[in-house]
This record gives C-alpha cells, sequence and structure tokens, in this order.
C-alpha cells in the first residue's frame, strides 16, 4: 500500500486521542485500539467478499441457499454477524452506550468464530462512549478497504513500536515485509498439508501462505493445516485475529509453554510438510541445558558458556536446526536468518552437517533496508528433504541485494514482477521451464495491456512482441515515448493562461507517471531475458550461482573448510559495464589536467608573493 505510513499516522493519532484523554494505561488501551482496527479491517474484507458472493449467486439460476460462513471464508474474509459489522457501529444513534454495542460485537464475532473466544478485547465500556465514538469515526478509513498487504500486522508493529517501545525491540518483535513472505512461499510453494511457524509474530506467513494457495486457484480452508507458537501473548492474539480476518483458523500456542527454544509445544517434530519463519535473529540468555534437553538438534549441540547459555550466533542455530528437524521426508522449510550465520565459525561443524544432507535448497542475500523498522541485512534460507537426485548435491545462491525498489531512501523491497524474477531463477535451477515460459507469457500480456498508455511506434512494438529480443526494442520505444510525453506535456502547459496551468500540469503528470509505471514493469522483461533468454539457466556473475558441495567445500579438507553458505562468495561481483571510454587514455588526460593545474597553481602563487613583496609585507 503506497500510503501505508500516512495510514499509521493517521490511526496512531486517534488512538493516542485515546492515552491522552482516558485514564486507561498502555497496557489497558493497546489491545481496545488493535481491536478496533481489526474490526474495521475485518469489515472492508467482509464487503468486499459479499459483493463477490453476490455477483456470483445473480448469474446463477434456480434455487439459491442462504449465505453462510464457509462462504465467505473461501473468498478469504471472516463472517461477521449484522451487530458486530463496523456501519452498525457508525450509525448507532447518538447518546447511545457505544462501548456496550463494541462489546456486544465482538462476543458475537467470537461466537461465530471460536478460535477468537477469550482472544478479542472486552473492556470498552471502560473508555467513555464519547470518546470511543470518535475513535470509531476516525478508524473508518477506506484505506483498510485495500487489498495487497498484511494491514493487521504492519500497524500493529507500528503501534507496539508507539505503545511499548521496550517490548518491541526486547522480545525482537518486528514486522516481516510482505515481499519476503511472499518470497518465502515461492519458493516453498505450500500446496497441502501441515505448516509450521515456531516464530509466529502476528501471523503474515499464514496470511502469505493462504494468498499463494488461492493465487494457484486452491482452498487454503481445506487444504493447508496451520499451527504456531508465539511466546508473547500479545502477538499469539493479533496472530488469530489476523488470521480469522483472512478467513482462516489455526492452531496457536502462547506463552512460556510456547517458547520454541523450550518447547516443541505442538508435537510437529518430523511431520511437517511446510515450515515458514522469521525468527528473533541473536538472541541470547538462552539456557543451554534446558535447550539441548528439548532436543530438534539434528545438526548438533551449541555450544554452552561461562554462564551455562547458548551465545547469540548459537541461538540462531538452535532455530536453524529446528527448522530443519520439524520437517517431513519431503518437507520444505523458508526461513528469514541473520547474515552472520552463513559463515559463523563457531557453528561450522553443524553447517557442514547441513550441507551434508543434501537438503540445503536455495540461500539468498537481501541487503539492507528491507525491514520496516530495522536497518539491516538478512539472509532467506531454504531447505528441501524432497530434493531430486540430480540437484542433491547442490545449492542455488542468489545475491538479490543490488536487485530491489526503493519505496524511500529507508526502506526497500520487492515489487511483484520483481518477486517474479526472483523466482524465476528457483524455477530455471529446478527444470521447471514452463513456470518461466509462462511468465514470459505474462510479460507479453502485460505489454498488450499498457500499449494504449503509449500510441504510436511505442505501441506498435509492445503489441508486436513475439521473442523475448522484442522486449528490449520495445522498452527503448516506451523511453522514448515518455520523453516525447514530456516535451510535449511541457509545451502544452506554457500555453495555457496562468489560473490553468497547474491543473493541466497535474493531469498531464499523471499520465507520465501511468506510462512510466508501465516502462518499469516492462523493464522487468528486459531485465530477466538478458540473462535467461528463452529459459536455460545460467550462472550470471554478482546474482547466481549454482555452487556443488564440493565447491562449497573449497580446497580445505572437510574439517578445517568454514562450510560458508554466503551467497557473495560464490556469486562473485557484476561485471563493469563498458561506458565507452578507454582507460588508459583517459588517464593520459586527467594526469595532463593535474599537471596544468599544479603549473597555474604555481603562477597564481608567485603573483601573490610578489603583491605581498610590493606592498613591503
Amino acid at each position: 500500500m503506497a500510503d501505508i505510513r500516512k495510514l499509521e499516522k493517521e490511526l496512531w493519532d486517534a488512538a493516542d486521542e485515546l492515552r491522552a484523554n482516558s485514564k486507561l494505561t498502555s497496557q489497558q488501551y493497546c489491545m481496545p485500539v488493535l481491536g478496533l482496527i481489526f474490526l474495521r479491517y475485518a469489515w472492508g474484507r467482509f464487503k468486499r467478499a459479499d459483493a463477490e458472493i453476490e455477483a456470483e449467486r445473480a448469474a446463477k439460476t434456480g434455487r439459491k441457499p442462504p449465505k453462510g460462513p464457509d462462504d465467505y471464508k473461501a473468498k478469504g474474509a471472516m463472517f461477521i454477524p449484522e451487530e458486530s459489522r463496523y456501519d452498525y457501529l457508525l450509525n448507532m444513534p447518538e447518546g447511545s452506550q457505544i462501548g456496550w454495542a463494541v462489546n456486544n460485537s465482538m462476543t458475537a464475532i467470537a461466537s461465530s468464530n471460536p478460535s477468537l473466544v477469550g482472544v478479542l478485547p472486552d473492556t470498552y465500556t471502560e473508555i467513555g462512549d464519547e470518546l470511543l465514538t470518535n475513535v470509531i469515526r476516525i478508524f473508518n478509513n477506506p484505506a483498510l478497504d485495500e487489498e495487497g498487504d498484511d494491514i493487521i500486522g504492519r500497524i500493529y508493529e507500528y503501534f507496539l513500536g508507539k505503545f511499548a517501545p521496550a517490548v518491541a525491540s526486547d522480545d525482537g518483535v518486528f514486522f516481516t515485509p510482505k515481499s519476503l513472505v511472499r518470497m518465502i512461499m515461492n519458493v516453498i510453494e505450500p500446496e497441502r498439508g501441515t505448516m509450521l511457524d515456531p516464530a509466529c509474530g502476528s501471523g503474515g506467513m499464514f496470511v502469505s501462505a493462504s494468498d499463494y494457495v488461492r493465487d494457484e486457484g486452491g482452498n487454503p480452508s481445506n487444504s493447508l493445516m496451520f499451527y504456531g507458537q508465539e511466546k508473547v501473548d500479545y502477538n499469539a492474539k493479533l496472530c488469530l485475529m489476523n488470521m480469522a480476518v483472512h478467513g482462516m483458523s489455526g492452531h496457536i500456542k502462547s506463552g512460556d509453554a510456547a517458547n520454541s527454544f523450550y518447547n516443541d509445544a505442538h508435537g510437529l517434530d518430523g511431520k511437517c510438510d511446510y515450515v515458514a519463519a522469521n525468527p528473533p535473529f541473536n538472541v541470547d540468555k538462552v539456557k543451554h541445558a534446558q535447550a539441548v534437553e528439548a532436543g530438534r538438534l539434528p545438526l548438533g549441540v551449541p555450544k554452552e558458556n561461562k554462564k551455562k547459555e547458548v551465545s547469540a550466533s548459537g541461538a540462531n542455530y538452535l532455530w536453524i536446526n529446528y527448522f530443519y528437524s520439524y520437517l517431513n521426508e519431503r518437507g520444505r522449510a523458508g526461513f528469514v536468518m541473520a547474515s552472520s550465520a552463513t559463515d559463523s565459525k563457531a557453528e561450522r561443524a553443524q553447517r557442514r552437517k547441513l550441507v551434508e544432507t543434501g537438503h540445503v535448497d536455495v540461500m539468498l542475500y537481501v541487503g539492507n533496508n528491507f525491514f520496516y523498522t530495522k536497518s539491516l541485512p538478512c539472509t532467506l534460507w531454504f531447505f528441501d528433504k524432497g530434493k531430486p537426485e540430480a540437484l542433491r548435491d547442490k545449492v542455488l545462491f542468489i545475491d538479490a541485494q543490488r536487485y530491489h525498489a526503493a519505496v524511500s531512501t529507508t526502506l526497500n523491497e520487492w515489487t511483484p514482477w520483481q518477486l517474479k524474477n526472483l523466482s524465476a531463477i528457483v524455477w530455471l535451477y529446478r527444470g521447471e521451464t514452463g513456470k518461466y515460459h509462462d511468465l514470459i507469457e505474462a510479460y507479453k500480456g502485460r505489454a498488450t495491456e499498457v500499449a494504449p498508455l503509449f500510441g504510436g511506434d511505442a505501441a506498435e512494438k509492445l503489441l508486436g512482441i513475439g521473442g523475448v529480443e522484442d522486449f528490449a526494442i520495445a522498452h527503448e520505444a516506451m523511453l522514448a515515448a515518455i520523453e516525447n510525453q514530456k516535451a510535449a506535456a511541457k509545451e502544452e502547459v506554457d500555453a495555457l493562461p496562468k489560473r490553468e496551468q497547474k491543473k493541466r500540469r497535474e493531469a498531464l503528470a499523471e499520465v507520465t507517471a501511468q506510462m512510466e509505471s508501465a516502462a518499469t514493469e516492462i523493464g522487468e522483461a528486459v531485465w530477466l531475458v538478458e540473462k535467461f533468454g528463452e529459459g536455460e539457466y545460467a550462472d550470471v556473475p554478482g546474482l547466481c550461482k549454482v555452487a556443488t558441495r564440493t565447491e562449497i567445500q573449497g580446497d580445505q579438507p572437510a574439517e578445517k573448510s568454514s562450510w560458508s553458505l554466503t551467497p557473495g562468495a560464490y556469486v562473485g561481483v557484476p561485471p563493469v559495464e563498458d561506458d565507452g571510454v578507454d582507460f588508459h587514455e583517459r588517464m593520459a588526460e586527467i594526469h595532463a589536467e593535474l599537471l596544468e593545474l599544479q603549473r597555474q597553481s604555481s603562477d597564481l602563487m608567485t603573483v601573490i608573493d610578489r603583491n605581498f613583496q610590493e606592498l613591503g609585507l
């Protein structure tokens, strides 16, 4: 969502009114505020699903059974009883006991969604009706009707940082960006079976898995069973609320019994088809004996320090052990991990054992500024215990630190097309060329869609794309058309009376923006086909390489090798683009220019010295 920061601020300003005008503590008003956001977002999804259901019913003839909760769940929404719908609360007469009404709405939702019993807040009478009415009105933001982002999780993180920054930082609570989560799903490809997130936070992995299944034409309610562990109770409640909003349910456990370092809360060791997680990095103070006793350490036991604890790097490898151990014989795992874990010396033996299993599938380096509240690089790790024999001793390394879109100076992301391109590298490594060809066809379809924006030569070239080489030709024509559009727009605006210029300039700028966005999309097709052509995997310096176990071990004996899984160690650096300038010739010119500047400086010093002498100084 483009205006997510604006939305966050608007919602926080409303929440801050509670802090300023009520007598509640932060612990008392945090969940009620988040509960209202949940209610408003759920209503937006409900309205959208209801419209789709009505359209489908209108197209059918004969008897039409009444709509039920399952109809909404199939559309990725939660059924909301009438008295719980946001517009019901908005339209209550002045002077109504709104606090009781909101409490009742939460109770009604829980009655229709058993997973929410005991989860939704019910303390709205403590806020005060006038104040609560104002907040409900302010939270009626149309941005919460939009699709395409884990809004609940992201706003939750923002609010948690405002409500209780110590909690947010001490417990490692930070939102996993949607593009990272979706990349994980694109690689592990959840279809059906059991999925576990042993550090599930607000449930973003589950939501993304559900979206992936729907995008592939399936119904996640019928094909996936979700299990989560979350130590922080606030997070677990938000996870259940987040899942319910998306028409999902899951088995989520919280509290000390759900601390993954010490508990396999669901008894799923060796039973999972999919594991996906963004665990807290570099956790210290994990009790060594208790962690060892809890098991799930097939790669080896971490070292114990003088405090009888596991080091921060050792704790990272506890997570890596768990993700591997939870998988069944054909299971896949994808998770976010601190980049230091790919070559940490203390865990070299565990990493060797992991590589020797043949189950390391993909290692993808992300780089800085992908996390919303943290500026830190990370690596996405992928395991696959069902790898085909031809790939068993190979690992695909991808270094994507130079490949992203800048949302702002402090935030990067992968666009939907960039996600598809990165996924295409994985498909080709796996020999799934059909998926690559489908993506090329999707790019051709997009070229046809945007052609009317350009007209003329650019439109002709977009509509005429046949082979992959035609994308670059069409893209160049698009860029030329954009420059022509800008020049024509300036000429048109300058010819208008001053009073008419602003409105027309804004209208033409919107047209230019649409053209530039389209050119960026087709530019992604150019990026892809320049590297992989018609659909054959090839190592690309600075981007990707398939390395064998022998290459990972290197020239060192097995016991001395670092067994590094750092992508940059294998993919190398991209070639320097030829700018058409002869290096030696240019250096000679620079040297001559430097000598001339030195001569001029010497002459100037002589003049200055003479002037001082004439002044008697």
